[in-house]
């Protein structure tokens, strides 16, 4: 049977999934299938793969709370009759269950490889982990320091390591981290004006999305021939957006900071916002911290400001101007951001959109290049309208990408390398 890596990225009710080939020729890793077990932890957990084409592989569809998964040829359905559950009687359907259902359908998959290795998504490597890490318990323990650092999403990525070492506690496990990408910016980049005693214990700016923009990297270098790509800003957008400034590919400055709130006003998340406005809310609203977690994590950015949906799709296609705005704002505020990362690199040689609002919206990237026009970007209208790799005009002294990221790749590569050699 050939090999294979799963990549995992859990959250705190869902496990986002990949599978790679490992090829003899030592050749980068070909998909094989990618799949989502989502609403862990309630009465009807989803569990939906496909294969690298997007084909439907496998469909757990919702059914009655008092049923359990039985095998029913290639597919899988609840049933209360089933005499063999993923979860014992009374025991929630958790991450360990889920992945216990999606490793055994891997194996039963004639087609598909065997894991001998997974990586996944960790967040936070704190001040500590500039690279990615195979896991022991030892880095499991200090990176359980980190759920303070990023107390949303540092838990549960941990979670599905653990429930990963439940099921296969001999599979070797790897660490990959969004902020370590950022780990060589320059200290002034990563300061916030505050008593040194602060910074000792940790508060300053990680900056996130690095997985995905250090696949940018590679790929722009790949697209130019040269490993010397310049003053690049690269745009993360999203339901969670951030942006980078590269020189030659190392990070230099980014927008999200301490956590994943700062900087591009994003899905539901607020961007950045005067800290005074937290003090008004504490003292004039009486606002707790989940409250406050609550409101900007989850009721703010597009979906707050427009009052119609965080979906840049409904947002583009409404005609309500409070979606309209939303989108103003969206634009304005990335804009005003690039002018500040060019001022960080000392100019701008190029500009790369990513993300699944950076890849798809043009409309976005219009307004984006054209409120940025004064930083020598020229876009090139009927390339944008078509979502071409390279959307600015000849002679543009900026040139502007549009770029697929894969941060489930980077991932498998990096697992590989660590645990193959």
């Amino acid at each position: 049977m050939s090999q294979g890596l799963l990549v995992i990225n859990a959250g705190s009710s869902s496990i986002k999934f990949s599978v790679f080939a490992l090829p003899e020729n030592r050749h980068d890793l070909p998909l094989v299938c990618r799949g989502l077990l989502e609403s862990i932890g309630e009465e009807t957990p989803h569990f939906k793969a496909f294969d690298a084409a997007g084909k439907v592989l496998i469909e757990v569809r919702p059914a009655p709370p008092a049923g359990r998964y039985r095998k029913a040829g290639a597919d899988y359905r609840r049933r209360a009759t089933d005499t063999q559950p993923s979860a014992a009687d009374g025991e929630v359907y958790d991450h360990q269950a889920a992945l216990r259902d999606l490793l055994s359908w891997l194996k039963e998959k004639p087609d598909l490889p065997d894991v001998v290795a997974a990586g996944h998504r960790v967040v936070h490597g704190g001040k500590e982990f500039s690279d990615p890490q195979r896991l022991t318990p030892e880095i499991m323990s200090r990176l359980a320091t980190f759920i303070p650092l990023a107390p949303l999403h540092q838990p549960h990525n941990l979670a599905g390591i653990r429930a990963l070492s439940a099921v296969l506690p001999d599979l070797p496990q790897v660490a990959c981290f969004d902020t370590a990408f950022h780990f060589g910016q320059p200290e002034v980049a990563r300061l916030f004006a505050l008593p040194l005693i602060y910074r000792q214990e940790g508060v300053q700016r990680y900056g996130f999305h690095g997985l995905s923009y250090e696949y940018i990297a590679g790929a722009l270098a790949e697209k130019m021939g040269t490993a010397a790509t310049g003053r690049t800003v690269v745009a993360h957008l999203g339901n969670g957006a951030s942006m980078c400034a590269m020189q030659d590919g190392q990070s230099v400055a980014t927008t999200m900071g301490f956590t994943a709130v700062e900087g591009l006003p994003m899905g539901t998340r607020s961007g950045s916002l005067d800290p005074g406005v937290v003090l008004y809310l504490l003292e004039r609203h009486g606002m707790g911290v989940r409250d406050l977690n609550n409101l900007l994590y989850k009721q703010s950015g597009l979906l707050g400001l427009s009052g119609v949906s965080n979906d840049m799709r409904e947002l583009l296609a409404s005609s309500d101007p409070n979606a309209k705005l939303a989108v103003e704002y969206f634009t304005y505020r990335i804009a005003r951001e690039m002018g500040s990362l060019a001022a960080a690199l000392g100019g701008l040689d190029a500009l790369v959109f990513t993300g699944g609002i950076g890849e798809h919206a043009a409309t976005v990237r219009e307004q984006v290049c054209t409120r940025s026009a004064w930083l020598g970007i020229r876009l090139d209208a009927e390339a944008n309208a078509n979502d071409s790799t390279r959307i600015d005009q000849a002679g543009s002294r900026t040139a502007v990408w549009v770029l697929p990221t894969n941060e489930e790749l980077i991932i498998a590569r990096h697992t590989r390398t660590l645990v193959l050699g």
